[in-house]
């Protein structure tokens, strides 16, 4: 039973001495042990029985009506009690009633007779038995005037504490009746919500006076508490539904805490001790002590305690000097980033030159900021944890898509409601280390036109190595140092950054992915993983053959990068898994070309082919887009008209009509050289298209293949076969060098183009090209717009037909 319920069973006798009550104590007594509860001389208290050893004991010594000895555990936990276990002064009683309860649990009524000393105790077959010594008391003590005193006084208190924790009228009955009795204290002790340590320096006491004292203390202090609950619930009147409940003991919880007066001072001394264990500057420390002292000054019901409390702790998380040890080996750094990335020869030899000089220069010198840009996929973000683990150090990122404040760089003033660290800050909490590989992602769509400041220019202080230094936080309000920690960018479009920002970086593109190295890292990665995920790995006889795997590349996937060809790949192998349980096999272990349209459907995309210039005024360019490389046709027809208009159509951009115009004031100005009559642009419409109009195009790499489109179409003149161009061309003819060469050429050789037409200055492009990608291709390289059609266009077979059209208009005229 819990001691916690006052007032249960009272005697309505006196228990003076053994030799009154008949009582012969025997030389060992079986021991009853008692969980939270002490038994008092002169008390009757039902006990609950659960342990098989203590029902024995029980039913034995009602049976037999005789004594057993009620000990109370120092460990409650402790199923099986040894020596050591227990109290050494304990309460013979003897067994007044066995209670069987319809729940199945027996209760045992136990009357406390005699108080005793436990001299040794020992173990008998299923139970412990124990010697004992009765503990005389001074019975004189208990017929003077001031222990009556004392039990008139402590029978006032119990009135004022049943007044206080509304204690039922038959506890005050029962009071009433006992009054007069000398074991009114035991009673009393017996019954009070005490705990057993209380209850036991009580029963311990062979003085009447001290047990009626330590009562008398005991008493005004669960008044006090009373007290204070009362006040606590006087001032949280809610009703106690499910929330309001939650809300009450929360309330009731900080109230005590106010009283007690100790949780502000425990959340002070635990930031102190943790200042402590800091390693950071005299001045750091100084702040930290001002802003402590402020913490105490600070109610702990005010909102601002929680914000200053929010502030120390995040100067606590800080790493400040704690830095974690580089592994600057080279040739593991290599092995890392060959391990887990394919390819990236100029990626990786950049990367591995940074970390050299690394090493070489220590940490003397300021750090070079790198940005990683290139399509999406193409393994910029993987590349960046490849470094961290080459390095040992750890890996934070942030992605700042879509940043709009300034704030979350720099973070909030304190004087917000809400306030915290910026982003910045946050992660190198995060890491743990103040010299963390530091990634900050998609740093091209960082929002430049926000109401909340630009945090595009926030960035300049983290990324230049000048002010990182002394990087200030808005919510630190200092300085923190950034130098050590090695910012990496990451971004699709370089176009996109601003000007400063970009300054501060240096650039390393991470180009699109060839079908051939897409196959490579498919095999080496992708499969496996794809596989892993579906459950399939340990089936290792399933695999693709090159042509199944350039099938699925080239006709379901329009990609730089290969996200989307691992999610065909996990679509496949969806399908395969699906395909085992309904028919317990797989439909093929060497994946073929047609096993994979079975397993997806119809081809979703097809690769533009070369079609053949059957006609004049078609020519083959070449593009670049964001998937790679693409071949594109320009085709120009013309019809009779009024002239001096050119139509394009194609969903062009503005540079790309630029282009078509500029194409066509080049040749009207050297008509002469291609031969052409100048009566042509009076009398005939001339319209320029580009096929695929639903995609947007744009760019000023198609300009010479617009002029070849229209001076073979004006000339009648055809293209040579297997022909593709790309280059830009300036009002006076000049031939300018573009981009993307190396996507373009593989295209084309996809396309099955023989002979390609560029910029003399993209000759040192073509160069720094592996020599296998241009196996096949023959490169004719040109410097004017002159040099393209005296190569490109071939001489007519036929008179121009439109020069018969003039001819036949003058014989009608001089008819």
């Amino acid at each position: 039973m819990s001691d916690n319920n006052p007032f249960a069973f009272i005697t309505d006798y006196e228990i003076t001495s053994p030799e009154e009550l008949e009582l012969v104590i025997p030389p060992s007594i079986p021991i009853l042990f008692l969980r939270n509860m002490v038994v008092f001389p002169g008390v009757m208290l039902p006990v609950m029985i659960g342990r098989s050893s203590s029902l024995a004991v029980v039913k034995r010594a009602y049976e037999k009506e005789t004594p057993l000895l009620a000990v109370s555990q120092l460990h409650p936990e402790v199923e099986y009690p040894t020596v050591g276990d227990f109290y050494q002064v304990a309460t013979v009683s003897r067994v007044m009633k066995i209670l069987e309860l319809p729940d199945g649990n027996t209760t045992a009524i136990l009357q406390g007779l005699l108080r005793v000393n436990i001299l040794e105790a020992h173990d008998v077959s299923d139970h412990m038995e124990a010697s004992v010594e009765e503990r005389k008391e001074n019975e004189e003590e208990k017929n003077s005037k001031v222990y009556k005193v004392l039990k008139e006084t402590i029978y006032e208190r119990l009135q004022e504490f049943a007044h206080l924790s509304d204690v039922p009228n038959e506890a005050i009955f029962a009071m009433n009746n006992s009054i007069g009795t000398n074991s009114f204290v035991d009673i009393v002790a017996a019954n009070m919500p005490f705990s057993v340590e209380r209850k036991m320096e009580m029963l311990g006491a062979d003085s009447p006076l001290e047990r009626g004292s330590l009562l008398m203390e005991a008493i005004v202090l669960e008044i006090q508490y009373a007290r204070i609950r009362r006040e606590i619930t006087q001032k949280t009147q809610i009703d106690l539904d499910k929330q309001q409940r939650e809300y009450f003991l929360q309330q009731e919880l900080r109230n005590i805490q106010d009283q007690l007066g100790q949780s502000a001072a425990n959340d002070i001394n635990e930031l102190r001790e943790q200042a402590k264990k800091k390693v950071w500057s005299e001045e750091t420390g100084t702040i930290f002590e001002r802003e402590l002292n402020k913490l105490e000054r600070i109610q702990q019901q005010s909102p601002d305690y929680n914000i200053q409390l929010s502030y120390l702790q995040t100067l606590l998380q800080l790493p400040w000097n704690h830095f974690s040890k580089d592994n600057l080996d080279i040739s593991n750094a290599q092995r890392v980033l060959n391990r887990n990335h394919y390819g990236m020869k100029d990626v990786k030899e950049r990367i591995l030159e940074h970390l050299a000089v690394i090493r070489m220069r220590g940490s003397n010198q300021k750090p070079t900021i790198l940005c990683l840009y290139g399509p999406p996929g193409v393994g910029k973000t993987s590349l960046c944890k490849s470094i961290a683990d080459a390095l040992k150090r750890k890996y934070v990122r942030a992605s700042l898509g879509g940043l709009h404040d300034e704030a979350e760089i720099r973070g909030h003033r304190r004087t917000y409601i809400g306030a915290m660290p910026g982003r910045i800050i946050k992660n190198i909490i995060k890491a743990g280390t103040n010299n963390p590989v530091f990634v900050l992602d998609e740093i091209d769509k960082v929002t430049q036109t926000a109401v909340h400041g630009d945090p595009a220019s926030a960035l300049l202080e983290v990324l230049d190595p000048e002010q990182n230094q002394t990087f200030h936080d808005n919510f630190l309000d200092l300085d923190y140092d950034l130098s050590q920690v090695m910012f990496i960018a990451t971004a699709n479009n370089v176009g996109g950054i601003p000007r400063p920002l970009l300054d501060r970086m240096e650039l390393i593109e991470v180009s699109s992915y060839i079908t051939e190295e897409k196959i490579e890292i498919a095999k080496r990665h992708l499969i496996p993983k794809v596989k892993k995920n579906c459950g399939i790995a340990e089936h290792k006889e399933i695999k693709f053959s090159k042509a199944g795997l350039e099938y699925l590349i080239e006709n379901y996937t329009r990609e730089s990068g290969v996200r989307g060809l691992e999610k065909e790949l996990t679509s496949f192998f969806r399908k395969t898994v699906l395909y085992y349980e309904r028919n317990q096999q797989f439909p093929a272990t060497t994946i073929k070309p047609a096993d994979v349209e079975a397993m997806l459907g119809k081809t979703k995309y097809t690769r533009d082919s070369y079609q053949g210039n059957g006609f004049a005024g078609v020519v083959t360019g070449l593009a670049w887009t964001s998937v790679g490389g693409e071949i594109l046709f320009i085709e120009t027809s013309l019809s009779k008209g009024r002239g001096q208009k050119l139509t394009i159509t194609g969903n062009l951009g503005d540079v790309m009509k630029e282009s078509a115009v500029l194409a066509l004031e080049y040749i009207k100005a050297h008509a002469n050289h291609l031969g052409i009559d100048m009566r042509i642009f009076d009398n005939y419409n001339i319209h320029l298209h580009v096929p695929e109009g639903a995609v947007p195009k744009d760019g000023p790499s198609a300009g010479i293949t617009m002029a070849t489109s229209l001076a073979s179409a004006l000339t009648q003149r055809k293209v040579r076969e297997s022909l593709a161009m790309t280059g830009e061309i300036t009002l006076r003819g000049k031939v300018l060098p573009v981009g993307g060469i190396k996507e373009k050429i593989l295209a084309a050789k996809r396309a099955g183009i023989k002979q390609i037409v560029l910029c003399e200055n993209n000759r040192k492009d073509i160069e720094e090209i592996d020599e296998h990608y241009l196996r096949g291709l023959e490169f004719h390289y040109v410097t004017t717009v002159m040099d393209v059609w005296d190569f490109a266009l071939l001489q007519a077979k036929v008179p121009h037909p439109i020069q018969f059209t003039f001819e036949e208009e003058k014989t009608h005229e001089a008819q």
